[in-house]
């Protein structure tokens, strides 16, 4: 009812599938004290990412305040401080080689067009045809981050790209469908892409295809004559 996105639903009903098999009860069951202890057993036991124990966080306080309506329980759980870590940066030579690794054009395209348009993956894989507006020069996102629509810069060059790669795509309304054509292409298989360019010419900085949104917004603020996007 709260039209959570799908992975927000799966994550959150995971999360309580996990306590409950941790705790041995149904976790309509339990106090404070024991959720503290499930926590502490993610961060100490599991070592899972900050990340991951801040979405069980989320998850089990959304439960016991919205769906029990329990909110002591929510008291008992503090919330967490994001660990500031600054992020690895792709430089424009990395980007370059990174772009021109693919030999699909598909593959190609999904990259540069993450990188030039400054999108996050599950942007970039649900863009449609009719969603890039060559006479204002924007690329229509819709729902992006926090289910909101939202338009992106498109560059010339991106543009002639684009025109050449939808010549060889034929009719359909994802820009980058998956193989069967009817639904756009995973954000998993985006990675996997991402990986195997990385892989290709030899980057070892850690991180997923963001890096490519991270690499966007650094390279435009750096001033005149350092940023070349494509």
């Amino acid at each position: 009812m709260r039209e959570f996105s799908a992975s927000t639903q799966t994550l959150y009903l995971a999360t309580l599938t996990d306590l409950a098999r941790y705790s041995h009860r149904a976790p309509d069951t339990l106090d404070g004290a024991q959720i503290q202890d499930y926590l502490l057993y993610l961060t100490r036991e599991r070592h899972l990412a900050w990340s991951s124990v801040s979405v069980a966080a989320s998850a089990t306080r959304f439960f016991y305040t919205q769906t029990l309506q329990r909110p002591e329980i929510a008291m008992a759980i503090p919330p967490r401080r994001k660990p500031r870590r600054l992020p690895h940066i792709l430089s424009l030579e990395e980007v370059g080689r990174l772009l021109s690794s693919p030999r699909a054009p598909k593959h190609r395209l999904l990259l540069m067009t993450t990188y030039a348009a400054g999108l996050r993956v599950s942007e970039v894989v649900r863009l449609q045809v009719t969603g890039v507006d060559r006479e204002r020069m924007l690329i229509r996102v819709e729902q992006g981050k926090r289910r909101k629509d939202r338009y992106a810069l498109l560059s010339p060059r991106l543009l002639t790209e684009l025109d050449a790669y939808r010549r060889l795509l034929g009719p359909t309304v994802w820009l980058f469908p998956d193989r069967h054509r009817r639904q756009p292409m995973s954000t998993s298989t985006a990675q996997h892409i991402f990986d195997a360019a990385k892989a290709r010419v030899g980057i070892h900085k850690p991180g997923s295809i963001h890096l490519l949104l991270h690499a966007f917004a650094t390279h435009l603020t750096a001033g005149p004559g350092r940023s070349r996007r494509p």
